[in-house]
């Protein structure tokens, strides 16, 4: 008997070892499994202390934590340092920074990917509906208006009968939110509070018109695209909270407009760009970015963009790979931005693709210089076998690369039919190549092929010898090996932060 109370006694004791912060739970490895057994329900971020969106992220994270343990939830918030706790990091395979996975019901295995925003209500109707009814049933007017003012959005189901045919296929749909409340009401004051006179489906926000109201046949397809069209605001500002819910929709044609917040035209800029938003609406989404925030500059420069050249626009589509468009005037008016998305939208526009002037000395050193207007003839010419290092200049990987890079070019420069190069590829762009990590290399065999070969080798001198001598067969590792850690970067989230988030030394600096 003694024995048993001792064992209890401990696993007291180990209970209140879990240290909060800010009301979020600091888990370890020694902590975890009993956490998930104390709180079956628990959301958990994996962080870097250095990183910039972790920080970004902690104060909102913080808040939904204090909001929920408020209310009196059983639904808590955990964090884990995955720099300190590396096997943890491991075995839930954390590839990045934040990385937020949600533990349901104790159970370790197979956790959920945390996908809404980064705000405090995000994270909150996320847990909520991840353990909740997909609708909630609101009673009367006092629960209506707080569910609306609690919320940035909230979407409300108007049903004399909630178990109407209409009613089941809104439910239906409300299952594929996770960021957004819904519920429903059949309560006759509500109706006449919120001016419903028949069975009605509004979308609330607390931006622009204020409301929306479903119209069209209520099938689950069109009550998906009516909240998606109307969840965003006409105008939307890139930070570190907004950047998963522009990226994470399905809208992939982004019109960005980079402007200085304190410039004194900044509001009449704002109200033109708004304008021309409101005929786009579910096509493009409306992108502002503040050019004067030091976070932002990647971002500039990824457009070739300098601070002094704001305000400027510029036009993506993020399908299988990202494309840029570029308006021939620089005039930001609502008129001149409608005809540039009406062009887009007809596929009348070609892609923007940005090159540098071919530098005076480009072939004069042992690596000779590409840049988008010399490319072509260079990398393509069939008398030559081309290797070339797409690089960013403030790449870390690029950098550790330079010197092998400077010996091969060395070791090269006088074949008679082989050139080693590189292209900065932050200000130069090629059709042909799509570039999505660096440092990346391709080779570019003798002939009229026009053939591309990728290098996934080890980035050593001999393994570039041997595969330059074997004519791109040998060394370079076949493109199913690349190293899985590679990481794309089709998204601006990946550009905002300066550090990078990745955090294996074996990885690809990102884009």
């Amino acid at each position: 008997m003694l024995k048993f109370w001792l064992v209890c006694a401990l696993a007291v004791v180990s209970r209140a070892e879990i240290a909060e912060e800010e009301d979020v739970l600091v888990l370890k490895k020694t902590n975890f499994e009993e956490a998930l057994g104390s709180h079956p329900d628990i959301l958990v971020e994996f962080y870097a202390p250095w990183c910039g969106h972790c920080k970004a992220l902690a104060p909102e994270y913080a808040k939904a934590a204090g909001i929920l343990k408020a209310e009196g939830s059983k639904i808590r918030l955990g964090k884990v340092d995955a720099t300190e706790e590396t096997e943890l990091a491991q075995e839930f395979n954390v590839r990045g920074y934040p990385t937020i996975k949600f533990f349901k019901d104790g159970k370790k295995e197979s956790p959920k990917e945390y996908s809404a925003g980064r705000q405090a209500e995000d994270i909150v109707t996320w847990l909520k509906k991840r353990t909740g009814p997909a609708v909630a049933t609101l009673a009367g007017v006092t629960e209506t208006e707080s569910l609306i003012a609690d919320n940035e959005v909230s979407v409300i189901g108007f049903f004399k009968d909630t178990d109407s045919k209409d009613a089941e296929t809104y439910k239906k749909a409300a299952e594929a939110f996770d960021d957004i409340p819904f519920a429903m009401t059949s309560d006759d004051d509500v109706y006449s509070k919120f001016e419903v006179s028949k069975d009605s489906i509004i979308l609330f926000k607390k931006f622009d018109e204020g409301r929306n109201t479903f119209d069209g046949e209520v099938t689950k397809e069109n009550l998906m695209a009516f909240v998606k069209s109307n969840q965003l605001p006409l105008v939307i500002e890139f930070t570190d909270q907004t950047a998963p819910k522009i990226f994470g929709g399905d809208i992939k044609s982004h019109i960005l407009m980079f402007l200085p917040k304190g410039s004194s035209d900044f509001q009449d800029k704002i109200d033109q760009f708004k304008k021309a938003a409101e005929g786009f609406r579910g096509k493009i989404l409306f992108i502002f970015i503040d050019s004067d925030i030091d976070d932002n500059q990647r971002i500039l420069e990824f457009f070739g963009l300098k601070k002094e050249e704001c305000p400027a626009i510029r036009l993506i589509t993020l399908e299988d790979e990202m494309t840029k468009y570029k308006p021939e005037s620089d005039s930001i008016t609502a008129e001149a931005i409608t005809n540039f998305c009406t062009l887009f939208t007809e596929g009348k526009l070609k892609p923007h693709l940005m090159s540098q002037d071919i530098p005076e000395d480009w072939e004069k050193g042992p690596v000779k210089v590409l840049v988008g207007k010399n490319f072509e003839e260079v990398a393509f010419d069939p008398t030559k076998n081309v290797f070339v290092e797409f690089y960013a200049p403030w790449c870390g990987h690029c950098k550790q690369l330079a010197p092998t890079w400077e010996q091969l070019g060395e070791k090269y420069k006088d074949h008679p039919d082989i050139i080693v190069a590189k292209m900065d590829s932050t200000v130069n762009e090629i059709e042909e190549v799509k570039v999505h990590s660096f440092p990346t290399l391709k080779f570019f065999p003798a002939g009229n092929e026009r053939k591309v070969i990728d290098f996934n080798g080890e980035r050593v001198l001999d393994s570039f010898t041997k595969f330059l001598e074997s004519g791109g067969k040998e060394g370079g590792a076949p493109a199913g090996d690349e190293d899985d850690d590679d990481t794309d970067a089709e998204d601006l989230d990946d550009l905002e932060d300066g550090q990078d988030d990745d955090f294996d030394d074996d990885r690809h600096d990102e884009l």
